[in-house]
């Protein structure tokens, strides 16, 4: 790897420090080099924080005058909770800047990059393009479309299923996977599940790390409020859940559960449901940027049909049920040809002891 991609490698493990936690800015992280040697560097923890940049020009100190600056993120240009980084690195005289991924805020895309190449400094873009990419993929997302990032995460069995005929599920993947789902949750601001998932599975939804964790928006889609009251959800230390419905739930429900400090949500009807669209933008204002779907073959293929997913996440055990009366990821109609189906790029294959992890971005949604 050349060494402008190790430095910008560094940048990147440093800024996933951040993830899950900068809302409303993005996850970014900084390296300062001179002559080789990294003389500081630094990442962005929290909104309202100084910037990933300036941690890193603090911890360089003089020593930044005329040293290369790698940053996975393009440096901001405008006033906001934090003054103007790309003026932080003229101030410093920084020699060289990389640039990872320029910032896909249609307002500001392209300023800092002018304003530190108006000071006279060389400024490259695309060290680690794609892998930047992702990593403000969510942030992307929502200050383009104003719309959550959707992630749809789900474990099978080799041939194909996520539970037996009689539902059983518990496990399928290895600890080694499971662990890393909660890696996973401990980075986005919601995770979501279907009525379906709370009756069969009655989970808890939380982040559950040897170190802690955060927990994330708890979301449950159930059109008519059938959750019962001493679901795990609403009966943990966790902060009480949103519980998205509709116009079919009886008064008694909303009351009995807003009670028990759930938050109840009324959307409009969609697909035999809860219209997940109008529910995603909500959730956008609500400034969600990251949303962990989780849940039960009905949501999954509603979601799917929806264009609503962005990247697919499926864990795959090296085990067979040996039948065709599993329960797979999606229900409802699919494509109808295979020119219709799902189409994902940016792949990537992990593996986690026996497990494998096939992720990638939607490139081409559902077509009937």
């Amino acid at each position: 790897m050349p060494l402008t991609a190790q430095y910008m490698q560094r940048a990147l493990d440093l800024a996933r420090q951040g993830a899950g936690r900068t809302r409303p800015n993005p996850a970014v992280g900084a390296v300062i080099v001179r002559e080789g040697e990294v003389v500081g560097e630094g990442f962005h923890p929290a909104a309202g924080e100084p910037h990933a940049e300036i941690f890193a020009l603090r911890q360089a100190g003089e020593l930044a005058r005329g040293s290369d600056l790698y940053v996975t993120l393009e440096p901001c240009s405008h006033q906001g909770r934090t003054g103007p980084c790309a003026e932080a690195v003229v101030a410093a005289g920084i020699g060289r800047v990389f640039i990872g991924t320029l910032d896909p805020n249609p307002k500001v895309c392209g300023r800092g990059r002018a304003r530190i190449e108006a000071a006279g400094i060389p400024v490259i873009v695309g060290i680690l393009e794609e892998e930047c990419r992702r990593l403000i993929a969510p942030f992307a997302k929502h200050v383009v479309t104003g719309l959550p990032y959707l992630i749809l995460k789900s474990a099978i069995t080799l041939d194909g299923f996520t539970a037996t005929a009689i539902g059983d599920s518990q496990w399928i993947t290895s600890p080694s996977s499971r662990l890393q789902v909660h890696h996973l949750r401990d980075q986005v601001d919601g995770i979501m599940v279907g009525i379906g998932t709370v009756l069969s599975d009655n989970p808890q939804l939380t982040t559950r790390l040897p170190e802690g964790g955060r927990d994330p928006l708890r979301i449950v889609v159930d059109s008519t409020l059938k959750i019962p009251e001493d679901a795990a959800l609403l009966n943990g230390s966790s902060a009480p859940p949103l519980i998205v419905t509709t116009a079919r739930a009886p008064q008694n429900r909303i009351d009995a559960l807003s009670s028990r400090g759930a938050e109840i949500l009324t959307i409009a009807e969609g697909e035999g449901g809860v219209d997940l669209a109008a529910m995603m933008a909500e959730l956008g204002r609500r400034g969600l940027q990251s949303i962990l779907l989780e849940g039960g073959a009905h949501l999954n293929g509603a979601a799917l049909r929806a264009g609503l997913v962005d990247r697919v996440m499926i864990f795959i055990a090296p085990k067979l049920l040996g039948g065709n009366d599993g329960r797979g990821i999606f229900a409802g109609p699919g494509a109808r040809l295979l020119d219709g189906a799902v189409e994902l790029d940016h792949l990537r294959v992990s593996r986690f002891e026996d497990d494998i992890l096939v992720e990638g971005e939607v490139r081409k949604c559902l077509q009937g």
